[in-house]
């Protein structure tokens, strides 16, 4: 189990990074002033008013179906496929916001408002929900692969 978490972390990791920089070229070739007050309502009409809704919707949806097809390589059983995808998404997710403050100083703090995900529509919170829903997941994960039966 140990090398197969290895694994699954280092691409976890590597996806995070990929997606860190397409959000960070986004920012740099879209101007987003008037953004600084993030409401679902400003995000919805900014990115319809750039073109760039559905293609950032389908981007978010290519990246779950990654997250789901190397979980369903990595787990032998649905309790390993789960964890695997729950361990993926967690370590994804909280890494975009490393990279994302290593390359940009962005997030300040765990309150900055973000945009979550644009499926079906816009979500907008605080950094600090999707950090504490992935640390979550982590631990359910964890939990998962110590059960019977495990790698």
């Amino acid at each position: 189990m140990k090398l197969r978490l290895f694994g699954l972390t280092l691409y976890s990791i590597g996806m995070a990074y990929v997606e860190a920089m397409v959000v960070i070229y986004i920012r740099r070739l879209i101007p987003f002033e008037g953004l600084s007050e993030l409401s679902v309502d400003k995000i919805a009409v900014f990115l319809g008013e750039n073109y760039i809704l559905f293609e950032e919707q389908t981007r978010e949806a290519a990246t779950i179906v990654m997250l789901i097809c190397v979980a369903l390589l990595a787990g032998r059983n649905l309790k390993e496929k789960t964890a695997a995808f729950l361990w993926c998404f967690g370590i994804w997710d909280i890494f975009y916001y490393v990279f994302l403050r290593i390359w940009t100083g962005w997030p300040k703090s765990f309150m900055d408002m973000d945009v979550l995900f644009l499926i079906p529509a816009p979500w907008v919170s605080p950094v600090a929900v999707p950090i504490a829903i992935s640390v979550i997941m982590l631990g359910v994960a964890l939990f998962l692969f110590k059960g019977k039966g495990r790698a």
